[in-house]
């Protein structure tokens, strides 16, 4: 897959998801396999940018590129601005944010409530890529509720505005995430249009994964959800998609050792306090399919300290590694509908 200038290994991509896709979580993915990842929206709103929560977003530099960053807002001037500012910091890419159904974001006229405004969409997209010479891509949902949808209407004047390249998640903003993904929707965008469209929504197995790109023809998988917790699904799908079968789960080895160093890294960059908070929802998602998860999410949301959230971590898979040789994380089910063969596991407990 290519986006301007930037050609990427795969077109599995990482969805931008606010608390979650930080620098250690997208390090993460890097790692496993994701072709692209996005950082988490960062708002047009540059005099908001001193903020605790801001400067853990910024700067980008340091980070392997290509760098992609997210950028909300509903004013054409302010985002183009944001853009500007961002590319100054390091950002290889900026992604438009019109696909966040949250009440907060929607409320300022941001996120997917700027659908119901095509000239403003406009407006703001022809503004951004006028601002910065790089890449400008965007995403976006299937339209403002079901009786409102344009996302064709919309991915042609992103087109005609030089975005390079499109995200759409198949549903519209008042679904949020209910009811099933419109992957019909998502064909007639990517008919629609030359530039890349990627499908996004409820993409949570290899399996659902080369449906999507059979189905509706995308240039590429933007993964969200089913990554928290399962950073390996982007592995997994490189496998399924390269060979038609999974790979074996992980070792208990190799997943100990990437959750200790998510872990670190989350309270290097967060420090201790506000660090062993964040792990919280992190190491619950890891565990929760996992044996003795319950009783060890308990206990690990009772800690407070970098060394003590360190150590319940390393004992949890000691103790596993005394009962099994490989761990399912992310363990696929997925209808006969996906596979045509019925139930499929990523594998047993045992080697």
């Amino acid at each position: 897959m290519q986006i301007g200038p930037h050609t990427f290994a795969n077109a599995l991509i990482l969805a931008p998801m606010a608390g979650v896709t930080d620098r250690p979580f997208r390090q993460l993915c890097r790692e496993l396999g994701a072709g692209l990842v996005v950082s988490e929206m960062v708002t047009s709103d540059t005099r908001l940018w001193h903020s605790r929560k801001s400067r853990t977003r910024l700067p980008h530099a340091d980070e392997p590129g290509p760098i992609s960053v997210q950028i909300a807002g509903a004013d054409p001037a302010m985002m183009a601005e944001a853009a500007r500012a961002n590319v100054a910091l390091g950002a290889h890419i900026i992604d438009i944010n019109m696909g966040c159904p949250a009440k907060k974001v929607c409320k300022r006229a941001a996120g997917s409530a700027l659908l119901r405004d095509e000239a403003l969409v406009q407006n703001i997209l022809e503004a951004v890529v006028a601002a910065v010479q790089v890449p400008v891509t965007l995403k976006i949902r299937t339209g403002w509720s079901t009786d409102q949808r344009n996302a064709v209407t919309i991915a042609r004047i992103a087109q005609d505005a030089g975005i390079q390249a499109l995200a759409v998640h198949g549903r519209t903003r008042a679904c949020r995430f209910n009811g099933e993904a419109e992957y019909d929707t998502i064909a007639r965008v990517v008919a629609a249009v030359d530039i890349p469209v990627m499908a996004n929504g409820d993409i949570d197995s290899p399996e659902k994964a080369k449906r999507v790109l059979e189905t509706t023809g995308a240039s590429g998988i933007m993964i969200g959800r089913a990554a928290q917790g399962n950073p390996w699904i982007f592995r997994d799908t490189l496998h399924y998609l390269a060979h038609g079968e999974l790979p074996a789960a992980p070792e208990v080895a190799d997943v100990a050792h990437r959750v200790l160093g998510h872990l670190g890294a989350l309270h290097q960059l967060y420090g201790e306090v506000a660090g062993s908070r964040i792990a919280r929802k992190h190491l619950g998602w890891y565990t929760q399919s996992l044996p003795q998860g319950d009783a060890f999410r308990r206990s690990f949301n009772q800690l407070d300290t970098a060394a003590a959230q360190r150590q319940a971590v390393e004992q949890y898979f000691h103790n596993l590694d005394k009962t099994t040789d490989r761990i399912p994380i992310g363990q696929y089910r997925v209808s006969a509908a996906d596979t045509g063969e019925g139930v499929a596991q990523h594998g047993d407990m045992a080697a």
